[in-house]
């Protein structure tokens, strides 16, 4: 595909999202404008026009039961499974796949990785991770900041076979060294969580994003909303925690209970989380054990835990847009944008039915 620069000069009228004017807009060289572009072909009329959807936590590369995808054409349709959906970026929370030459392909979203997961020996699942000593994490967190696209990805917390049950994965002196290197080289870090006992080492070593996080409790949101850090739920994933408690209950019966503890209350957290001010975001976990393109189905989950509609939606498209640094429906932004016949603040069931689809300036849907 030739570049955005080539892309034909387009027409888009509509209500505009989140702002909620009805604008005409037009697309030149893969770029809005709102100055009128003589011989432009119309290709939205009426609806209402969504930037771009995003993902905020999916793993384009990890295939069904965690394994790594046999080749790119594998990871490809996986991104085009969210293209379908309406995502058009993909924040990538960990992939042991080098997919940096998708980035060639301009009709498939963009891709913003968080590089490798980083974990201790034997503590993650097999193959997925980097697995190191704590004294080596502040070095290998450095290198996968070079290699990412401003995040990095460390397990915080998963089943500690010798305890029964889920345990930090780092001390805090290591956690607290990694994140001042991340910062320090220019790159946020996230962390995979699903207890508590990680999360205040994390929090105050100034980590800006949780992932999961069903071990919040109110005085850990408390402090996250003071530092400005941010929480992707990913409730598709946490709606399998019965099935992870089953798994393991012969073995680890603790492990079980804990698991079933934090899938009742996950709703809550994410409430009082949303409550507190706590930026929340849409993550749908994809890859592994959900399959890619389920966004609207997250949507929904973060509705029902309590996140009023506007703001549900907010979480999957201008809100994430601004937290990853993706500009929406402006001036000389790039043309990423979905069209939607039925107001989607008003009925989030819209968002399974994505009209017409542009990214970067090209009707790709």
């Amino acid at each position: 595909m030739t570049g955005p620069e080539d892309a034909p000069a387009l027409h888009l009228s509509g209500v505009v999202l989140p702002d909620g004017e009805h604008r005409d807009v037009w697309v030149r060289g893969g770029r809005f404008t709102f100055e009128p572009v003589p011989g432009a072909e119309t290709v939205v009329r009426g609806g209402w026009l969504v930037p771009g959807l995003v993902d905020a936590h999916c793993h384009v590369g990890i295939a069904t039961g965690g394994t790594p995808v046999d080749d790119l054409a594998a990871a490809r349709e996986q991104a085009l499974a969210e293209r379908a959906a309406g995502v058009l970026a993909l924040r990538d929370c960990g992939s042991p796949v080098d997919t940096r030459a998708l980035d060639q392909e301009l009709d498939l979203p963009r891709i913003i990785r968080a590089g490798r997961h980083l974990a201790a020996p034997r503590r993650y699942i097999p193959g997925l991770a980097i697995e190191l000593e704590p004294d080596a994490l502040a070095e290998e967190v450095r290198v996968q900041a070079r290699r990412g696209d401003g995040w990095v990805k460390l397990v915080g917390d998963w089943i500690d076979r010798a305890v029964g049950d889920l345990a930090p994965e780092w001390p805090a002196s290591a956690v607290r060294a990694a994140i001042a290197a991340a910062h320090e080289e220019g790159a946020r870090v996230t962390a995979h969580t699903f207890g508590t006992e990680a999360l205040p080492d994390l929090i105050d070593a100034g980590i800006d994003c949780i992932e999961h996080g069903t071990g919040l409790t109110e005085e850990l949101i408390g402090r996250m909303a003071a530092r400005g850090t941010a929480v992707v739920p990913t409730l598709l994933n946490v709606a399998n925690f019965p099935r992870f408690a089953e798994a393991g209950e012969q073995r680890f019966p603790t492990y079980a209970s804990t698991m079933r503890r934090l899938h009742a209350s996950a709703g809550a957290v994410v409430r009082a989380a949303h409550d507190a001010g706590v930026p929340v975001f849409a993550g749908t976990d994809a890859g592994g054990g959900i399959r890619h393109g389920v966004i609207a189905d997250e949507v929904r989950a973060l509705h029902q835990a309590g996140l009023p509609a506007e703001a549900a939606l907010a979480a999957a498209s201008w809100s994430a847009r601004a937290w990853l640094g993706l500009p929406c429906i402006e001036e000389g932004a790039s043309a990423d944008v979905v069209a939607y016949d039925t107001d989607p603040r008003a009925d989030l069931g819209a968002l399974a039915k994505p009209g017409v689809t542009l990214l970067r300036g090209r009707v790709v849907a």
